[in-house]
């Protein structure tokens, strides 16, 4: 929800908290490597802004922003898109 509000980045930090609630938690260096794989695709899919620090062989990614095409996916998944039954004249005829 984070990256959903205005201007909102999100520290990497924020997707830990998805493994404290699952009952087979993975080692940390499985967690640091699942996180980055899927961060890393949003970022290859354009779903998504990485930001973070370089080096001479690698990106260190420290926050994400949701880009607006990821914003709608997000929204989509969240079902805060559904349509309402709402009566027309067309359906009363």
């Amino acid at each position: 929800m984070t990256c959903l509000a205005k201007g909102g980045r999100a520290s990497r930090e924020m997707f830990y908290g998805y493994y404290i609630q699952t009952a087979d938690t993975p080692t940390h260096d499985e967690q640091v490597s699942s996180i980055t794989k899927t961060l890393e695709r949003l970022i290859d899919r354009e779903l998504m802004v990485g930001y973070g620090v370089r080096t001479a062989h690698k990106w260190y990614i420290k926050e994400v922003k949701l880009l607006p095409a990821g914003k709608r996916r997000a929204k989509k998944l969240l079902g805060e898109q559904q349509l309402l039954p709402l009566v027309t004249n067309k359906s009363i005829k």
